[in-house]
């Protein structure tokens, strides 16, 4: 059995633990929101300090929280149905062709056509 069985066996069972990993993306936004502005002033200062490194630092901190952020709404969205689905399914922006934004717009329609599927 696959992870992504088992997560969709698991939420669909507990909702509550889904739930719970929706909320904390959502924790989580707001406070990288709130972090960055009270602390704007003390990182352009570290920044300028060496910029080079500093700069590769806080972009893969961000990555690294975009992906967390993304990771634990997967996670919590991961609830199973009545009717059996396959885990594994891709939307448009992935089979390639059109412009990033057209991806990303892809993927947005998707993430709501999920939502949708699991109320």
């Amino acid at each position: 059995m696959g992870i992504c069985k088992r997560v969709s066996t698991y939420s669909s069972h507990h909702e509550w633990v889904g739930n719970i990993f929706s909320l904390i993306a959502v924790a989580l936004l707001f406070g990288t929101v709130w972090a960055t502005l009270q602390y704007y002033e003390e990182i352009s200062q570290w920044l300028a300090i060496d910029a080079l490194v500093h700069t590769s630092a806080l972009v893969a901190a961000l990555v690294m929280d975009v992906l967390l952020i993304m990771a634990m709404l997967a996670v919590g969205s991961a609830r199973a149905g009545e009717e059996p689905e396959n885990c594994f399914a891709t939307f448009r922006g992935r089979r390639g062709g059109g412009s990033p934004l057209d991806a990303l717009r892809n993927w947005l329609l998707h993430m709501e056509n999920v939502g949708r599927k699991h109320r």
